[in-house]
C-alpha cells in the first residue's frame, strides 16, 4: 500500500522561530509529504527539497467582479486562492491538506468546507486568540473548529481553550512539540561556588514571554550573588524596552542581548548556562504559550526550569521535581524560586537530572511524529467511513 500524501499549508516557509515546524514535517516517515507556502524564507537554515511556492493568482476581473459582487462568495475564490490550491493538491494526489496556525485555518475555511479531501488543523498559542476587531473572524473560528474532523493543539491548557470556544473535546489531539535528543546531550553541571550563576532565557522578545519579570527578578537574585550574569537570546519589539529597563535597575555589566542564536549556538548557550528562566503570562489580548521550544530544549541538556504555571507549561515541568514554577507576574516569587535552586546544592542536581530525564519521556521526536502519522491516518479512516 503506498503511503498517504500530505499536504503540509504553511504561510511562510519558515520563520525562524518555527523550527519545531521543521522538525515536524522533517521527521515524517510514514506518509509523505510536501510543504505549500506563499513564501519561502530562512531556506539555508530549513533546506527541504519539496516546496510549492504559490505565486499570486492570476485573476480574470471580469470573473472577480461576478464571484465576488453578484454571487457573493468568499474571497479563497474570487481572489483564485480555491483555484490554485484545488491545482497543486490534485497534481500532487494528496489525501490530506495539514493547515499550520489556527488564524490560517479561518482564512482557508471555504477551501476546506469545499474540497473533497479531508483537512486537519494544528493550534500552536496566539492563533487561538480571538479576533474581537476583525468583524466576524470569532464565529469563522468557532465554524472551523465545528467543520474539521479533528483539531490538533500543542498542549492541554490549548485543547481546554478549544474546547471553550466551542469544539468537541472528542476531536481534539494534542499534537507535542517533536524534539530530536540526539542533538541535546546532557550536561553534568556543578554548581558554580562563587557565585557565577548563569542563567538563560531564549525566546522572541513579545510580551507573553515575561521578559520584564525576569530582569526584576534577576535584579534581586543579583544582589545576593554579584558575579550571576543573564543572557537574554533573541529578538523583537521589546527590545529597546529590555535594555531600558536593564540600564535603570543598574544591571548593563550583568545582562548580556546576543539577538537571536541560532541552533548551534543556541546548544552552546544551553550549556554554558546553570538556569533556564521562562516567566510566560498571559497577555491582557488573551495570547498564551503552548509548550515553549527553547525550555524543552534546555531540560534536555541539564538545565533546571524557573518559570511560571502558565499555558503548556506545567505539562513539561514538575514543580519541585525538574524546576520550580510560581505564578504569573510575581517578579519576587521568582527571584525566591532562583535562590531555591541555588541555595541548595543537591536540590539542583536533582532538578537537572529529573529534568532531563521527563523531557525525553514526553517529547521525544519520534513519540511525537508516531502520533502524527497516527491522527492522519486517523483522519483518513474518518473520511473512508
Amino acid at each position: 500500500m503506498s503511503q498517504p500524501v500530505v499536504a503540509s499549508y504553511c504561510t511562510t516557509f519558515l520563520k525562524r522561530e518555527m523550527l519545531h515546524i521543521y522538525r515536524q514535517i522533517t521527521g515524517l516517515t510514514t506518509v509523505r509529504t510536501f510543504v505549500m507556502t506563499k513564501s519561502r524564507e530562512n531556506a539555508n537554515v530549513y533546506p527541504f527539497d519539496d516546496v510549492e511556492v504559490l505565486p499570486r493568482p492570476r485573476i480574470n476581473f471580469l470573473s472577480r467582479f461576478q464571484k465576488k459582487y453578484i454571487r457573493r462568495m468568499e474571497p479563497v475564490f474570487y481572489r483564485g486562492e480555491y483555484d490554485q490550491l484545488n491545482g497543486v493538491m490534485t497534481r500532487r494526489d494528496a489525501d490530506l491538506l495539514h493547515v499550520y496556525f489556527g488564524h490560517t485555518g479561518v482564512h482557508l475555511l471555504p477551501f476546506i468546507r469545499n474540497w473533497p479531501k479531508p483537512t486537519l488543523v494544528s493550534f500552536h498559542g496566539m492563533d487561538i486568540m480571538p479576533r474581537d476587531h476583525e468583524p466576524g473572524y470569532n464565529e469563522r473560528l468557532r465554524d472551523l473548529l465545528r467543520t474539521l474532523p479533528l483539531v490538533l493543539a500543542r498542549s492541554e491548557s490549548l485543547a481546554s481553550r478549544l474546547e471553550d470556544l466551542g469544539c468537541d473535546r472528542e476531536k481534539i489531539r494534542i499534537n507535542r512539540t517533536a524534539l530530536p535528543m540526539e542533538g541535546f546531550a546532557f550536561q553534568h553541571r556543578p554548581p558554580p561556588t562563587d557565585g557565577a550563576w548563569c542563567l538563560l532565557q531564549a525566546c522572541r522578545f513579545i510580551p507573553k514571554k515575561g521578559l520584564e519579570v525576569t530582569l526584576e527578578a534577576f535584579s534581586g537574585f543579583h544582589q545576593k550573588n554579584p558575579k550571576a550574569t543573564l543572557v537574554l537570546a533573541g529578538e523583537g519589539p521589546l527590545l529597546s524596552a529590555l535594555k531600558k529597563q536593564t540600564a535603570a535597575l543598574g544591571l548593563e555589566d550583568a545582562v548580556s542581548f546576543p539577538g537571536f542564536y541560532q541552533q548551534e549556538k543556541l546548544v552552546e548557550a544551553y550549556r554554558k548556562a546553570h538556569i533556564f528562566i521562562h516567566p510566560s503570562r498571559t497577555t491582557a489580548a488573551g495570547d498564551q504559550e503552548g509548550v515553549p521550544n527553547s525550555m524543552l530544549e534546555a531540560m534536555a541538556t541539564g538545565l533546571p526550569i524557573a518559570a511560571t504555571r502558565h499555558g503548556g507549561i506545567p505539562e513539561a515541568v514538575t514543580s519541585g521535581e525538574d524546576g520550580l514554577l510560581v505564578a504569573e507576574d510575581d517578579a519576587p516569587a521568582l527571584r525566591e524560586a532562583l535562590f531555591s535552586i541555588t541555595d541548595d546544592a543537591a536540590r539542583y542536581e536533582k532538578f537537572s537530572r529529573q529534568a532531563a530525564a521527563s523531557v525525553r519521556e514526553k517529547f521525544e521526536q519520534s513519540r511525537s511524529i508516531a502520533k502524527l502519522e497516527g491522527f492522519y491516518r486517523e483522519v483518513l479512516e474518518i473520511q473512508r467511513a
